[in-house]
């Protein structure tokens, strides 16, 4: 029997804006983007309601299955006319509408990726450009546990990795040039963690 919801369990960051000092980068974090009681009725939402799916990847020239789940929103007019995709939900919506006013862009496609437990997560990377121009805004929101955010440069090895921890609730944004001179990841743990739902609000162009 659960005595307490999971979401009971979640910490939240210090309330507050933190814009990293970082050479080649413009990266902003927000905790307590959303309050918790936001975060919690979100994060249940989200994770029961969204149409989650695995998917292959190609990694040392292999297929692999992703070690999360995904699900892909695009607004209809930026979707090809053979193309359909699931309908934007009155929470996701809503989300989309908090993260537009403090960023003052519009974002016209999500990604949402669903890190199950501690098995899950995502290797060293920078996000591919052929749909959203090579320096692309990415509008990072969190629900859930809280999991390691890592970048690293990629080309000066003298600059330390950063560590951010995301947590419930919390919004960061990735701009200017940070995906030409950074790398990400969110790196796997063999501590007994819960699920993690991150939504990537993103500006691409019309789908061919």
């Amino acid at each position: 029997m659960t005595l307490f919801s999971d979401t009971e369990l979640f910490a939240t960051g210090l309330k507050g804006k933190k814009i990293f000092d970082l050479p080649d980068a413009e990266l902003i974090l927000i905790d307590n983007f959303f309050t918790k009681e936001e975060s919690d009725r979100f994060y249940e939402k989200l994770l029961r309601q969204t149409k989650w799916r695995e998917y292959e990847m190609e990694m040392y020239d292999k297929i692999v299955t992703a070690p999360r789940m995904i699900s892909w929103y695009e607004d209809k007019d930026n979707i090809g006319a053979d193309q359909n995709g699931p309908d934007w939900t009155y929470e996701l919506l809503t989300i989309r509408g908090r993260v537009e006013r403090e960023t003052q862009l519009e974002f016209n496609s999500l990604l949402l990726n669903l890190y199950r437990n501690g098995n899950d997560g995502v290797a060293w990377h920078s996000d591919k450009e052929h749909n959203s121009g090579p320096n692309p805004i990415i509008a990072s929101v969190t629900f859930g546990e809280t999991r390691m955010f890592r970048l690293r440069h990629k080309f000066r090895k003298d600059i330390p990795q950063v560590e951010i921890p995301l947590h419930h609730g919390s919004f960061l944004l990735m701009a200017g040039t940070t995906n030409s001179f950074w790398q990400h990841q969110v790196p796997k743990t063999a501590k007994n963690v819960l699920p993690r739902i991150n939504l990537t609000f993103r500006r691409t162009k019309r789908s061919e």
